[in-house]
């Protein structure tokens, strides 16, 4: 890997030496998440830029983490775990427990990425609780700026999810509009739905506005019980 050598046997240094580069924990954390095309990990780690990330994923192959495969009838490559990558999951719980346990909420709250949010609400989305058939939903930040203010969710009858920035065109189930902060803080399991209340505007199916707490896709760390202040 790119940084110097802690010249310990110690395995937590051995480790480290792998892991702990700028950005590659984050990064791994996008490939066991599921992402495996170049373009999707990017969406996870936005402030990345594509050159460190096309370093990394070449690093992390060399370590044996990562494994490219072409796509057949395609330009396209799946960046996949091997059974060493795949170990990483429980490293990579432990991290966000840890965090999500022991880190202040105000730092977090005042490094917030709408792309990242939208892009971890998509993936988490459990459609369960929603109607049969296709369900759009639209996310309006009004404080952001109009390229980043609207993002549409649109989660299909067999429970595939995609995210939008233009308008694609469907009928809308729900209008939520909401400021950013609020709605990282309900994602991250600060506060609920139901306590932000009077921060969010629903407008539109009552069954989808009665279930949003059970279909909005939150942290999968957000149960856990924060302890720092």
């Amino acid at each position: 890997m790119s940084n110097a050598s802690y010249f310990q046997f110690c395995p937590v240094a051995m480790a480290a030496e792998i892991l702990c580069t700028r950005w590659t924990i984050v990064l791994v954390r996008e490939l066991v998440a599921g992402s495996t095309r170049f373009n999707d990990i990017r969406r996870g780690v936005p402030r990345m830029s594509r050159t460190l990330l096309a370093q990394r994923l070449r690093e992390l192959e060399a370590a044996g983490i990562v494994e490219r495969h072409p796509v057949e009838g395609s330009q396209a490559v799946d960046y996949l775990l091997t059974d060493a990558g795949k170990d990483l999951l429980p490293v990579v719980e432990a991290f966000g427990m840890w965090g999500q346990k022991w880190v202040e909420s105000e730092p977090s709250l005042e490094r917030l990425d709408v792309s990242l949010l939208m892009w971890d609400m998509r993936r988490n989305l459990d459609p369960a609780p929603l109607p049969p058939g296709r369900t759009v939903l639209n996310f309006r930040f009004p404080e952001l700026a109009a390229s980043k203010s609207s993002w549409w969710l649109i989660v299909e009858a067999s429970g595939d999810v995609d995210l939008c920035q233009v308008d694609p065109g469907f009928d809308v189930d729900l209008f939520v509009t909401t400021d950013l902060r609020t709605m990282t803080e309900i994602w991250m399991g600060l506060t609920t739905v139901s306590k932000a209340a009077r921060k969010l505007d629903l407008d539109g199916s009552r069954d989808v506005v009665a279930s949003m707490q059970s279909w909005l896709g939150l942290s999968p760390f957000a149960t856990e019980r924060k302890l720092a202040s």
